[in-house]
């Protein structure tokens, strides 16, 4: 038996342990959720259409993960305008694995998996020491410091850059990065640096720095 869905803005046809990536969707891993959309059951030849979808039909499937998909890179140039734009996406995608197809307003068979909730609440339920304060890692310790050191002083507006707004030159700033020099002064070891801890794209960090440059003359 095969069914096509919708979801996300898209269709797809799905049979039985059929695993896919569809865009995400609320849930844990584990959990069953149930597809209602459906366009389209059969089995064979024998095909049953929906008007747009089949009455009582629902496709369950299991949460495998929760992730994103690869960076995409959309770049907006205007010839002659001294205009250009590059901005990165990653969509939210929810990879799932198709247990069974349902109709008739049948419920799903399968259950979601156990979760170690059981064994919270025996410790709960067990006398407690007084905990410690734990200390952060020396790894998130350093996450949580700036990237860079802020020099003295207000700094330059760096949205005179063509691509960096108001939202992206305050999170440049909370990273130490507030002049064009600093900009300007980037190493490509630094390009990746920023790239790997902020929303920004490598290409994005190495054009501005060749604006920065300009800027500085």
């Amino acid at each position: 038996m095969f069914a096509v869905i919708k979801t996300g803005g898209k269709q797809y046809r799905v049979a039985a342990d059929d695993v896919l990536k569809i865009e995400k969707l609320d849930g844990e891993p584990g959990d069953i959720i149930q597809i209602g959309n459906v366009l389209a059951v059969g089995e064979g030849e024998d095909v049953t259409f929906g008007a747009p979808f089949v009455d009582g039909a629902t496709v369950a499937a299991e949460v495998v993960e929760q992730g994103r998909g690869p960076k995409v890179i959309a770049f907006k140039k205007r010839r002659r305008q001294n205009s250009r734009r590059k901005r990165g996406h990653r969509q939210l995608l929810t990879t799932v694995r198709i247990s069974e197809i349902l109709t008739g307003g049948a419920k799903p068979s399968k259950k979601a998996a156990a979760k170690p909730a059981a064994k919270a609440e025996d410790k709960a339920a067990a006398p407690k020491k007084a905990a410690a304060p734990k200390k952060a890692s020396p790894k998130a310790e350093a996450a949580a410091q700036p990237l860079f050191s802020a020099p003295e002083g207000e700094g330059d507006d760096l949205t005179k850059i063509k691509g960096i707004g108001p939202v992206a030159a305050g999170q440049l700033k909370e990273q130490g990065i507030a002049t064009f020099a600093q900009i300007a002064a980037l190493s490509d070891d630094d390009v990746a640096r920023i790239d790997e801890a902020m929303p920004f794209s490598a290409e994005q960090i190495s054009d501005w720095r060749e604006q920065a440059k300009e800027l500085t003359k």
